[in-house]
């Protein structure tokens, strides 16, 4: 009886196995690095369910996505943020009804591991911080833009300038990991994700905001159904407590 219910389980599995092979489809997924690191944590066990293969493109900039598709290059499944996506639905080129926000990032301030810890749990305490500070770094753009209104709002952008680094490209946490820069501010997922830093905490609430990211599908997809798989997946209970773990809120 054993046996029998053993070759039961095999014949069915195999069938299983076979069935999803047939259906596989290859999904071109375009996303913002906050998004991609959930991926390549999750995406093996996606592939391993579904018997489709994810090609993930991991971007830092909105621009970038906007080239690459005015160029015609083909995609599947865009993760961006709202002022990205939504202008594409209006051209016609991601589909209207598949756009949902699978998750919103907040801004933190993280220094090299092991290093001291400023306080910045008050308006105050994250001035005072950015004032001790030997060194400081904020991107250029994205979240970077909003740390300069910030700073300029709290009157100390002055002060903090002769000290401050903004690179235009994602390399915030690696300067701080090296050690070349001893304050970093950037989201927070980049701080839990990246080694050799350490998430001091998030912007105080009164201060702090989120860049949320959001899902669509592209009109020319050749695999939509696979790709609607995805997004299902994406907001669903498997990725939803990765998403957390990575500084994240579910959409």
């Amino acid at each position: 009886m054993a046996k029998t219910a053993f070759a039961i389980t095999t014949f069915v599995l195999a069938t299983l196995s076979t069935a999803v092979r047939a259906d596989a489809a290859e999904i071109k997924v375009w996303a913002a690095r906050a998004l991609a690191t959930v991926l390549y944590e999750i995406g093996p066990q996606f592939e391993r369910m579904t018997g489709h293969r994810l090609i993930v493109s991991e971007f830092i900039f909105n621009d970038e996505f906007v080239r690459k598709i005015d160029a015609d290059e083909p995609f599947d499944v865009l993760v961006a943020r709202p002022p990205t996506i939504d202008p594409l639905i209006k051209q016609g080129k991601i589909v209207a009804d598949t756009r949902i926000d699978v998750a919103r990032a907040g801004i933190g301030v993280e220094v090299r591991a092991g290093a001291p810890k400023p306080d910045v749990a008050s308006v105050e305490a994250f001035k005072r911080a950015l004032l001790d500070a030997k060194s400081i770094a904020y991107l250029r753009v994205g979240s970077g833009e909003y740390i300069a209104g910030l700073v300029e709002r709290l009157g100390i952008a002055d002060e903090i300038s002769s000290k401050t680094i903004r690179p235009t490209t994602d390399i915030v946490s690696q300067l701080v990991a090296k050690g070349e820069v001893a304050l970093g501010i950037v989201i927070t997922t980049q701080i839990l994700t990246t080694p050799g830093v350490e998430l001091v905490g998030p912007l105080p609430p009164e201060l702090q905001s989120y860049v949320v990211l959001t899902a669509g599908i592209s009109t020319k997809s050749e695999a939509p159904d696979a790709a609607r798989d995805l997004i299902t997946f994406l907001t669903g209970p498997i990725a939803i407590p990765v998403i957390k773990s990575q500084g994240m809120e579910p959409g």
